[in-house]
């Protein structure tokens, strides 16, 4: 399990003017495509209900492995001749709620940590630091594994796995920028005033640390989403006959050769999702860096 990228390095020290000049930029075109293709899956998956032609759950056995753009079957159907796209609607709740979830979950936990460990130094964060060091040992996608096998399949297990995966890293994104951050001088200031700990960290440390941290979250939602849907393939995840990216792909995998859109349909959703989220992250770190672009005069 590789460390966190350089997408969430330290605050930047740039004087105030410089960051009202990057925050006044146009958003990059990065940013704004993978912003668009989001609402369009949020926009499917709220209103799935409405856009699916047939019951997701709703199997007919004659009607197996239909090719797409058959009257009734706009994607066509599957083993079990159900409707592809009223699946992959319905399965695009599940896939942003198993991307998102555990993101926000991993965020405040691995941020508390490195947020602590980051402002008290010591013991504290070396022991943080160990811990983080034999999990990151581990490559995630097999500690995701080892955690929800001995879990058990299922979609709060799966959830646990990748909280337990994606933690480290979040504790290390805030551990690192707080570390850059408590040396400022408003912090130094706020010392000298004779506030407590407690509170130059959350009032004076931390809103100047969410910056990176917020990018990091976006682009971790997008490995996320990979991660979650190999789980899902492996069999930890929702287990049929609930509407799954990675387990559509897991079943539609034995009829490649005869039906080969049974598993590419799903597999290019996945894809998509994944690009959206990294899209919008990239460009935000574009965006709210000012040593990225140069203001224009």
């Amino acid at each position: 399990m590789s460390s966190p990228s350089s997408a969430a390095s330290s605050p930047s020290t740039e004087p105030a003017p410089a960051r009202r000049g990057a925050g006044a930029r146009r958003p990059p075109n990065a940013a704004l495509v993978g912003l668009a293709l989001l609402a369009c899956i949020a926009a499917a998956a709220a209103f799935a209900g409405w856009l699916a032609p047939h019951d997701p759950l709703l199997a007919d056995p004659a009607l197996r492995h239909l090719r797409p753009f058959t009257p009734g079957h706009p994607l066509g159907t599957d083993e079990l001749g159900r409707d592809i796209l009223s699946r992959l609607l319905f399965g695009a709740r599940l896939a942003l709620l198993v991307a998102v979830v555990p993101t926000v979950i991993a965020l405040l936990a691995g941020g508390a940590i490195g947020l602590v460990v980051g402002y008290l130094g010591g013991a504290w964060d070396s022991v943080a630091m160990r811990v983080f060091d034999v999990m990151f040992a581990f490559p995630g996608i097999l500690l995701a594994l080892g955690v929800g096998a001995a879990l058990g399949p299922g979609l709060g297990s799966m959830i646990i796995a990748m909280v337990v995966v994606t933690i480290p890293a979040f504790g290390r994104v805030v551990r690192g920028s707080v570390l850059a951050a408590k040396e400022e001088p408003y912090v130094e200031a706020a010392r000298a005033l004779g506030y407590g700990h407690a509170r130059v960290a959350l009032f004076h440390v931390l809103p100047n640390v969410l910056g990176p941290v917020v990018v990091y979250a976006t682009l971790q939602v997008g490995r996320n989403v990979i991660l979650a849907a190999s789980l899902s393939f492996l069999g930890l995840g929702p287990q049929p006959p609930t509407p799954d990216w990675g387990q559509m792909l897991s079943t539609g995998r034995t009829a490649l050769a005869i039906a080969a859109h049974v598993a590419t349909i799903p597999g290019i959703a996945i894809v998509l999702l994944s690009i959206g989220f990294n899209l919008l992250g990239d460009g935000m770190r574009d965006w709210l860096d000012p040593r990225m672009k140069p203001d224009r005069p």
